[in-house]
C-alpha cells in the first residue's frame, strides 16, 4: 500500500486519536488525586486554625460599682474591675471636687485605688489629710465587694466541697471595736483576726484638723505596729498624741472582746 493511500492515512490518524485518549484517561485520576489531595491539606489547614479560636475562650472581666457613699465634702463611689474573682483594678468615679478637694482627691485616690487591688480588700489604709475622702472610698469599695462575692456565691462545686472538711484553713474575719470618745475627737480601731492572732490593725476614725492630724499620722502608724506585735491592747502610748493613744486602745480592746481573742 502507498504511503499516500488514504485508507492509510485514516488507519495513521485513528490511531494517534486512540493513543491521545489512552494518555488522557491515565493522567486524569492522577490529577484528580493531587487535586483532592491539595484540598484536603488546605482544609486541614483551615481546620488547625479554626480549632484555638473554638476551643478555651479567654477569661472574661466584669465590673461592679459600690454604693455611692456621702461625704461632708461630696459624693464618693468606686468601681472595681474584676477576672477570675480577683479584683485586677479599682477607680472612683466620682469623689469631692472643688476648692482644696481637687487636690485632696487627686493626692488620695490613686493611693486608695492601688491599695484596693494590693489588698483585695476594703481594709486599707485612710489617707492622712483626706480622712472623709478615705472612709468614703472605703465603704463603696466594701459595697462593692459585697456584690462582688454575692455574684460568685455560687454553690461550690462536688470537689470543693469535699476537699473542704478535709483540712479548713483558719479564715481570717475584721472586727470593728466600738468608737472611743477623746478630747479631740473619736477614736475607732479595726482588726484582722486569723487563727485567733491580729494580722492587721488600723484606725478608721482619728482626730483630724489643725495639729490632729500631724500627731495622728505620727501616732497611728506604731499603735497599729504595736497591736499587731503585741496581739492585745496593753501598748504603749505614744508621746505627744496620749489622748488619741488611749482611745485607740479603749476601741482595739472593744474589738478584741467582739473577736473573742
Amino acid at each position: 500500500m502507498k504511503k499516500s493511500h488514504p485508507i492509510r492515512r485514516v488507519l495513521l490518524a485513528s490511531a494517534a486519536t486512540v493513543s491521545g485518549i489512552v494518555l488522557l484517561l491515565s493522567l486524569k485520576p492522577a490529577t484528580d488525586s493531587s487535586s483532592a489531595s491539595a484540598q484536603g491539606a488546605a482544609q486541614g489547614a483551615a481546620a488547625a486554625q479554626e480549632s484555638p479560636q473554638g476551643g478555651a475562650a479567654a477569661a472574661g472581666t466584669s465590673t461592679i460599682t459600690g454604693a455611692a457613699t456621702q461625704t461632708e465634702y461630696g459624693v464618693v463611689q468606686v468601681r472595681l474591675t474584676v477576672a477570675n474573682g480577683k479584683i485586677t483594678k479599682a477607680e472612683a468615679i466620682q469623689a469631692p471636687k472643688g476648692g482644696t478637694s481637687d487636690q485632696k482627691t487627686a493626692l488620695s485616690v490613686p493611693k486608695l485605688n492601688q491599695e484596693a487591688v494590693a489588698t483585695q480588700s476594703a481594709d486599707i489604709t485612710s489617707v492622712t489629710g483626706a480622712t472623709y475622702t478615705s472612709g468614703g472610698y472605703k465603704k463603696s469599695l466594701q459595697s462593692a465587694i459585697d456584690k462582688m462575692k454575692a455574684a460568685g456565691a455560687a454553690a461550690p462545686s462536688q470537689s470543693s466541697a469535699a476537699a473542704a472538711p478535709a483540712a479548713p484553713a483558719a479564715q481570717a474575719k475584721t472586727v470593728i471595736g466600738d468608737v472611743a470618745t477623746t478630747q479631740y475627737g473619736p477614736v475607732q480601731v479595726r482588726i484582722t483576726v486569723a487563727g485567733g492572732k491580729i494580722t492587721k490593725a488600723e484606725a478608721v476614725q482619728a482626730p483630724s484638723g489643725g495639729t490632729s492630724d500631724q500627731k495622728t499620722a505620727l501616732a497611728i502608724p506604731k499603735l497599729n505596729q504595736e497591736a499587731v506585735a503585741a496581739g492585745n491592747a496593753n501598748i504603749d502610748s505614744v508621746s505627744s498624741a496620749t489622748y488619741t493613744s488611749g482611745g485607740y486602745k479603749k476601741s482595739l480592746q472593744s474589738a478584741l472582746d467582739k473577736a473573742g481573742v
